[in-house]
């Protein structure tokens, strides 16, 4: 078996089947793993475990981001990747510049952050391949990311939105778009 540069992997995020399923199929392939819920436990647990990397959700209660800046703070040289089950290009860069080494859309297996924690992989698009999100789909994210900042207040997200409650409540009815 070759020298791993990590062996230590935590994992923060507040889908608790989700989280258990990445840990176990880190256990399995030698890793020892430490897992939280929440940005507050993580970056406690992160405390005692001293982790050299870190999987971490990017809607969670007390912010993805804000888990990793704090994390990194803590413990410098941590590999981290966010994971996210909204993403967009804006969220990727707000991710990179805060200090992870890549963005992962959900579900990501642990395979696929296997290779991005080993920089074989990067879930950056291929430039000619690129296909731009939709406006619809633009439109989708944004909404939830403004309804996920105003703590799933429907009212004072349409509010943010400048949007009538009513009309929020039916984007919200309908499904996210594909692309």
């Amino acid at each position: 078996m070759t020298t791993q540069p990590f062996q230590r992997i935590l994992i923060v995020d507040d889908d608790t089947i989700y989280r258990e399923r990445l840990a176990r199929s880190f256990r399995e392939a030698g890793y020892e793993t430490a897992t939280a819920g929440d940005t507050d436990s993580g970056v406690r647990v992160a405390r005692d475990f001293s982790p050299q990397a870190a999987v971490l959700d990017l809607r969670m209660p007390g912010d993805g981001l804000e888990c990793l800046k704090r994390l990194i703070d803590e413990h410098p040289g941590i590999r981290a990747v966010i994971l996210t089950g909204y993403g967009s290009i804006a969220t990727a860069i707000e991710a990179v510049r805060a200090g992870a080494i890549d963005y992962l859309t959900k579900p990501a297996d642990a395979e696929q952050i296997f290779a991005v924690l080993y920089g074989s992989r990067s879930s950056t698009p291929e430039c000619e391949n690129y296909q731009p999100p939709s406006l619809e789909r633009l439109e989708w994210e944004h909404i939830q990311r403004v309804l996920h900042d105003h703590g799933g207040n429907i009212s004072r997200a349409a509010e943010a939105l400048g949007l009538h409650r009513r009309s929020l409540q039916r984007k919200l009815q309908k499904y996210p778009p594909n692309q």
